[in-house]
């Protein structure tokens, strides 16, 4: 039974030429799937009764399963979803009162085998890659339910996604092409895999490469994130360069503030130093409390202190608005607790 999610309108038509239908319907039929995000065929209104039956024999929309949905009290929408395998993951919808985009953040991989020691997903260790028929599963799940679309994509979910690369390259595409997201509007995040990086900068892609830098020199960044024994500060800086250099994009540079581990004046200080001849935004994300250790989050006016030095070095900063923390939805909080 062929999952018509996640194919394009060429793959489509070649279901309609064994069913001996037009091209048109394959258009009919992609438009149902991408713009109107039916969860069934029975839903594709301008089919014939009679081709909707011959097409229910040989594909179906979705064989995936919300297995749980929790709604935040700022309006985010946490998923867990279910794939054919049993396996889970988490993807979040989050809304901003003040803004008209709808952002999904999308998870990557099952598990992740990067184990930061301030993120949950971490914990359950790599388990698998996700197709990139599941990673474009969780955004039209979103659409599904809420009859929203969404407006922009971030790969900030559960996973490393550079550790996926071709699967998260090929969503991406179907993101920009089918769905009709702008690649400006699709980020991907990665906690430095320093090859893939480089990969990317030869790609010269439009959508926006996040890092989750975290710390302020090696020591710190080594103490919270293991990858830091494989691929260093220094070395990680030389590929950020080359992508700005390749690419003419600007980075955003992810940066979690823990309460006293690297949130004071002299961390700001280094951070500064170390972004200083990078081509680059600063997001700060005050830690979202989990389960799995004992860092705490940083007081308003450490978070307002350090902004003000990195501001000062001449640096464009945001510290992320907080969404969906009562739900375990927040940054570094994805697990998929419930599998």
């Amino acid at each position: 039974m062929e999952i018509l999610s996640g194919l394009n309108q060429t793959e489509i038509e070649k279901i309609t030429d064994e069913l001996k239908a037009s091209k048109f319907r394959a258009r009919q039929i992609h438009n149902w799937i991408y713009l109107k995000s039916v969860s069934s065929i029975d839903e594709m209104t301008d089919l014939s009764v009679k081709f909707r039956e011959e097409l229910k024999q040989v594909a179906v929309v979705t064989d995936i399963k919300i297995k749980t949905k929790q709604v935040s009290s700022d309006g985010t929408i946490k998923y867990l979803l279910e794939f054919s395998d049993g396996e889970c993951v988490e993807t979040v919808l989050m809304r901003f009162d003040n803004r008209a985009n709808l952002t999904a953040c999308v998870s990557s991989q099952v598990g992740c085998a990067v184990n930061c020691s301030f993120c949950a997903t971490g914990k359950r260790g790599f388990i698998r890659n996700l197709s990139y028929k599941e990673i474009i599963e969780q955004v039209l799940t979103i659409q599904r339910d809420t009859g929203l679309k969404v407006t922009n994509v971030v790969f900030m979910g559960q996973g490393e996604p550079l550790l996926n690369l071709d699967n998260v390259l090929k969503a991406m595409e179907i993101f920009n092409e089918d769905f009709q997201i702008g690649a400006r509007r699709l980020t991907v995040s990665t906690s430095g895999i320093i090859p893939q990086i480089n990969k990317l900068a030869d790609f010269n892609m439009q959508s926006t490469l996040a890092i989750s830098l975290h710390a302020p020199n090696h020591n710190i960044r080594r103490q919270i994130m293991k990858i830091e024994d494989k691929y260093n500060m220094e070395e990680l800086k030389k590929a950020l360069k080359n992508y700005v250099n390749k690419t003419g994009r600007r980075i955003t540079i992810e940066y979690l503030l823990i309460k006293d581990v690297n949130d004071s004046v002299e961390n700001a200080k280094e951070l500064a130093y170390y972004l200083n001849d990078i081509k680059c935004n600063i997001n700060l994300i005050p830690y979202n409390p989990t389960e799995q250790n004992d860092y705490k989050r940083p007081s308003n006016n450490s978070v307002m202190k350090f902004k003000y030095l990195l501001e000062h070095s001449g640096k464009k900063v945001t510290v992320r608005l907080e969404r969906g923390a009562d739900i375990d939805a927040a940054c570094g909080q994805l697990k998929g607790k419930v599998c």
